[in-house]
């Protein structure tokens, strides 16, 4: 985990005052999100597809190989919807007995900047830090392999987007992607779900836990102190 300083940022019209927090280093990676499909079910047993607003349930099983067959250990999660991220949140929270959970939007793009104006990158520059359209091969790659912000941050301008929670509290996914060109390597870029992102998922309803078609999307936590 990497701290934060507190500041102001403006997200749309909307001036926002945050505390300082602390975030991963990396975006989460396979191997501690494998920790968290083994644990098991929570105790009492709650419905998977209703569960109450406190429970920590655990995905399903994905009907794809999750990791694509990119590579695994030291790759970041990807594939996985909101939902999923919001549980893994609430669960290093429940094991870890601290503050974890998902950044607001506020709190990405504040540390993505880390105290720099969004501008546009040059291709030397993206290089640098990114994995991007340019230089990605159409896929993730291990997280930290690119040059961290000046606050420790990796890969907040490309690898996998990251999941976040929007100043009305709905999910949004934060940032470029392996899949993004050098001019659109900005910290205020944006995702929402829609149905494109499940396309071939053949359940009925469709996952709520998986997106057969989001390789793009994964997940950063931070913890509150």
């Amino acid at each position: 985990m990497v701290p934060v300083p507190g500041g102001t940022i403006k997200v749309g019209d909307k001036t926002v005052v945050l505390k300082p927090y602390w975030v991963s280093e990396t975006e989460i990676p396979w191997e501690a999100f494998d920790v968290f499909l083994a644990s098991g079910p929570p105790s009492p047993p709650y419905d998977q597809t209703e569960f109450k607003p406190d429970a920590v349930a655990r995905p399903s099983k994905s009907y794809i190989l999750p990791d694509l067959g990119w590579g695994h250990n030291g790759y970041p999660v990807i594939n996985v919807s909101s939902t999923t991220a919001d549980m893994f949140g609430r669960w290093l929270a429940s094991v870890a007995k601290k503050k974890f959970r998902l950044p607001t939007e506020a709190e990405w793009e504040w540390a993505a900047r880390a105290g720099a104006p969004a501008k546009a990158m040059t291709k030397a520059e993206a290089d640098n830090v990114a994995w991007h359209e340019g230089n990605s091969d159409g896929q993730t790659h291990p997280v930290g392999k690119k040059k961290a912000n000046k606050w420790g941050l990796f890969d907040m301008f490309g690898n996998a987007g990251e999941w976040a929670t929007d100043l009305a509290g709905e999910p949004v996914l934060c940032g470029p992607t392996y899949e993004d060109p050098v001019e659109k390597l900005l910290p205020d870029v944006r995702r929402v779900w829609e149905p494109a992102w499940q396309e071939s998922d053949p359940q009925f309803p469709k996952s709520r836990w998986w997106l057969a078609n989001g390789p793009f999307a994964g997940l950063r936590v931070v913890c509150v102190p």
